[in-house]
């Protein structure tokens, strides 16, 4: 075919405004292109053997392939070669009516961004043509570099990778009759988690098959090649047969080669005619199958082997990413997007089809973009303590709270990969049940319990945050020293919750055991520096660490977790018996204006001390007292939500979605902090006490962790890190002298 920079006429569709060139023909159309393969009226083509919709989905692939250069190409930037390798396959999923598509490969983004085009999902963002798409890829406020929450039509966020099967299990669970692809990367493949998450998932819920791994089995990486290329077809079906997947199909570019190309993997755009449409063929036809193997209950996998950049500006790990040479001026680009370059005619096919498919945009369809029913959870039954009465373990309490919510909503899971008894919530394994093929009422095992316990803090935390983000209640709980392992895709989603168009359910965590805790297991077990990741993401706008100081307060702060939408929110509490020191109403009033004061002793000066944290008010209490003894005064302050203490210009709230813009006034933290001296006090990181530090103006110092060590007791372990009644006694006196 011959490709030419078009004339604009008022026959060209408006949506092509922008497309740099068109081919005045397309070897088979007049045969195959006569009516679109999708039949108005219709969601899907009817027969995946007929030719018609064989090469139709062949145009689909190119025109992916050709809007996904362009696109890239205009800014000289953007990562092209892989969504390439298996643009047959995504367009074989539309093709086949199934648009609910995830992926773990951040760098499809661009090639997502041109599906969502096709079936004119970006229109909800204004982007109308072609010209507008190229304008808004990778600004502000448009198609950003890996994919968001804010994207009409995509389903969820995409950058680290070894996330995208936790959003299609998640999807899968909450929506059985539908089927929830997602693209997974042989370099992803390498990541440490993808397999034995699938593999927990599918024996915890055995029953649900219908999310469908699509391995883009490319040969290369980022940079080299990947390091499953020299794997043989049979190897590679072994290992996911080894996985415990049953049906695997695997289709292999080579297998229809007519061109002598060498190596192992091969580039279909180089075929014949009549072998690219036999290709596309065994991959409609595989997809097709694979599409209703997972929707009958067979865990499935669908395998794309195709050399990776093939229908682009060039191949393996070359093709991955654009440089500044790579602009739409470049020979090079300009040659690949001539040799894609599909008629007018053609254009007005591939849109029509890719419209259809689904019954209609992914941005009016898709599981995302409709609210999830939830079940109405009443008032929920807080038992409030007497404040100075019988110590009392934080976490049980909240887990008690933790039942009543799963019993009035089925579909909340918990996840936990410590288990939840070494916590100090076995009350929820008790009224929910950990999921497990073995019934044992010992272990409170049932197969239809809704408490997930896998040994990965990745499993633990993408099951709950995936679930979230579809719209469901979850909760995820672990130790702080271990849930840094499940931090990036928490991360990943609550950046997303920031972004969506959309209110969903916050995602709630409670972290136990804190470092101060965990004397006798040493520092393995003392590892806070989770609680600095946090302080960080306070910034971002829709993070809210919480520190109940009893167990009263963290009653209170999972009741208003409840109710939080588009949040990421941190409870950290500990397991051990503790002093009942707030009311109910106290802790409401400090998640509001982000603390409250505890105590208040009159003296000729006065020390604040700023804690966050429970175990760590103790040595705050000894050393007021023994300032007493001095005649300096001392306010004891608990900081329950640091987020709020913040001035509103450190926090990007007003960028949020579901915006919140809850911050405490000048004038009450005068009230709250102000003193002749404050010292802040935390048993983690001092991160976490930026925001006082920020804005207190009177001499000032903080005692935060150091490091850990193998100890007696909790108060050894404290004075080790020197959090103890003495130091902050003297440093106190030093302050106010």
């Amino acid at each position: 075919m011959t490709a030419t920079t078009p004339k604009p006429t008022s026959a060209t569709p408006a949506f092509c405004e922008g497309i740099q060139y068109f081919s005045e023909t397309v070897a088979g159309f007049e045969t195959y292109g006569k009516a679109p393969a999708i039949a108005s009226g219709s969601k899907s083509i009817a027969d995946p053997a007929d030719p018609a919709a064989v090469f139709q989905t062949m145009l689909a692939a190119d025109a992916l392939r050709y809007l996904t250069l362009q696109v890239t190409a205009s800014k000289a930037s953007g990562h092209p070669g892989g969504f390439a390798s298996q643009a047959e396959a995504y367009a074989a999923l539309v093709m086949l009516g199934h648009k609910n598509i995830v992926t773990e490969v951040g760098h499809h983004a661009p090639g997502f961004y041109s599906a969502m085009f096709l079936d004119r999902s970006l229109e909800d963002m204004e982007i109308v043509n072609v010209q507008q798409m190229r304008d808004k890829f990778r600004e502000k406020d448009g198609l950003l570099g890996h994919l968001s929450g804010f994207i009409p039509g995509l389903l969820a966020p995409a950058g680290p990778l070894g996330q995208g099967q936790h959003f299609a299990m998640s999807g899968a669970l909450l929506h059985p009759d539908k089927l929830f692809a997602f693209t997974m990367g042989d370099g992803g493949m390498g990541e440490p988690y993808p397999m034995s998450s699938m593999g927990h998932f599918h024996t915890a819920y055995p029953s649900v098959t219908n999310f469908l791994p699509v391995l883009v089995w490319n040969g290369y990486s980022q940079e080299h090649h990947s390091m499953v290329s020299t794997k043989t077809n049979a190897e590679m079906i072994a290992y996911w047969q080894g996985n415990g997947f049953e049906e695997i199909i695997l289709i292999d570019a080579k297998e229809f080669d007519d061109g002598s190309q060498t190596g192992d993997y091969i580039d279909s755009t180089a075929f014949s005619l009549e072998q690219r449409m036999a290709f596309t063929k065994a991959v409609l036809q595989g997809v097709d199958q694979a599409a209703k193997s997972a929707l009958g209950g067979k865990l499935t996998v669908f395998i794309i082997k195709q050399l990776k950049g093939a229908g682009v500006h060039a191949l393996g790990a070359k093709s991955h990413n654009l440089y500044p040479k790579d602009t739409l001026d470049a020979p090079h680009i300009v040659s690949a997007l001539k040799e894609r370059a599909l008629s007018v005619e053609a254009w007005e096919l591939v849109r029509t089809n890719a419209e259809r498919a689904g019954g209609g945009p992914a941005a009016k369809t898709v599981v995302t973009e409709f609210e999830l029913p939830l079940a109405d959870l009443g008032e929920l039954p807080l038992e409030e303590f007497a404040v100075g009465g019988e110590a009392k373990v934080s976490t049980t309490a909240m887990g008690r709270l933790v039942g009543k919510v799963g019993e009035r909503d089925r579909t909340f899971v918990v996840t936990n990969a410590d288990g939840n008894e070494a916590s100090g919530i076995a009350n929820i394994n008790q009224a929910l049940k950990i999921i497990h093929p073995t019934t044992d009422d010992l272990y409170n095992q049932s197969p239809n319990g809704q408490v997930y316990e896998p040994l990965s803090e990745d499993a633990c935390a993408g099951l709950a945050v995936g679930l979230c983000l579809f719209g469901a209640r979850t909760l995820w709980c672990s130790y702080e020293s271990f849930a840094i392992n499940g931090l990036p895709i928490w991360q990943t989603v609550t950046q997303a919750m920031a972004e969506l168009r959309r209110p969903t359910p916050a995602t709630v965590t409670l972290f136990t055991a804190g470092a101060l805790e965990q004397g006798r297991n040493g520092w393995t077990h003392q590892r806070p520096e989770i609680e600095a990741y946090f302080a960080a993401m306070m910034r971002n706008g829709n993070v809210f660490p919480l520190f109940p100081p009893d167990a009263n307060s963290i009653q209170a702060c999972y009741d208003w977790a409840l109710t939080a939408k588009n949040k990421g929110i941190v409870i950290t509490a500990s397991k051990s018996p503790l002093p009942i020191r707030t009311t109910f109403e106290q802790t409401r009033q400090g998640l509001e204006d982000g603390a409250i004061v505890l105590q208040e002793i009159a003296g000729d000066k006065k020390v604040v001390f700023a804690v966050i944290g429970d175990m760590s008010l103790i040595p705050a209490f000894e050393a007021a007292t023994a300032l007493e003894k001095s005649g300096i005064g001392s306010r004891i302050v608990s900081i329950i939500n640091p987020r709020r203490l913040y001035r509103p210009t450190d926090v990007a709230w007003d960028t949020c979605s579901a915006a919140d813009g809850g911050f405490l006034s000048d004038d009450k933290f005068a009230e709250m902090f102000g003193g002749d001296a404050l010292i802040g006090v935390i048993g983690g990181a001092s991160g976490m006490l930026e925001p006082v530090m920020l804005r207190s103006n009177c001499p000032r110092d903080t005692f935060a962790w150091k490091r850990g060590e193998t100890t007696a007791s909790a108060g050894e372990l404290m004075a080790f890190n020197g959090l103890s009644a003495e130091a902050l006694t003297k440093r106190a006196i030093a302050l106010v002298d």
